[in-house]
């Protein structure tokens, strides 16, 4: 019996959804050289690749506002220049993603619950505009339903999304999974009342995911069947 199956008392879940950075690809490099762009604009040195790791995961206003502090904490960041900022990070952003990567396992298991009739899903914080497009650059193929971080007016860790897919679905949470990286994927789930596997390997602000209590934790996405 497989990780998955036992996780469902035995049964598959009808549907799965997944975040995108962080979970199924790392997009770190490519969104630090859009951070660092959009930083020396301002005359302004760039932050690195470790920086916008931590980070990453509340959607590209939360992000450039980080960069802009300098730090996590960004409230006291002027709204004006946080507007402008965000739109020379989405140009930057836009030009290039070469340099973003698949993490292992995922093509293994997206193989296997394709093959298994699964429902998918994608519910990420990133801008809608790029998810469809990223997914076909990195082979990912086609998932049922794309939910970005503009596509409803909340977000992670706010479960709308969730929601939003599974009535579309016509699926119950006892039967729905969410696949994340981070702490906001964790808290959308549970406010779901979906089950939820996290992965070690994502980003979530620095912090151990395990600290989250998941209902499993994997090192890999394959390691589920």
């Amino acid at each position: 019996m497989t990780p998955l199956v036992r996780l469902f008392g035995g049964e598959l879940p009808q549907l799965v959804m997944f975040d995108l950075d962080g979970t199924l690809v790392d997009s770190v490099p490519d969104l630090a050289a859009a951070v660092d762009q959009m930083l020396a604009q301002r005359g302004r040195p760039p932050a690195g690749i470790e920086r916008v790791r931590d980070w990453v995961g509340n959607g590209a206003p939360i992000l450039v506002r980080r960069a802009l502090a300098d730090s996590i904490a960004c409230e006291a960041i002027d709204e004006h220049e946080a507007i402008r900022a965000e739109a020379d990070f989405l140009r930057a952003y836009a030009g290039n993603h070469s340099a973003t990567t698949v993490y292992p396992g995922v093509f293994g298991l997206l193989s296997w619950l394709r093959g298994q009739g699964i429902a998918l899903a994608v519910i990420t914080n990133k801008p809608e505009q790029f998810v469809a497009p990223l997914l076909k650059e990195k082979g990912l193929g086609a998932f049922d339903w794309i939910i970005g971080g503009d596509t409803l007016p909340l977000r992670k860790p706010d479960p709308a999304g969730v929601l939003r897919v599974m009535g579309a679905a016509g699926v119950s949470a006892e039967r729905s999974l969410f696949i994340g990286d981070s702490r906001n994927d964790v808290l959308a789930a549970r406010a779901a009342g979906v089950k939820v596997v996290a992965v070690s390997y994502g980003y979530n602000h620095g912090r151990p995911i395990a600290e989250e209590n998941p209902d499993l934790l994997v090192d890999s996405l394959d390691a589920l069947i």
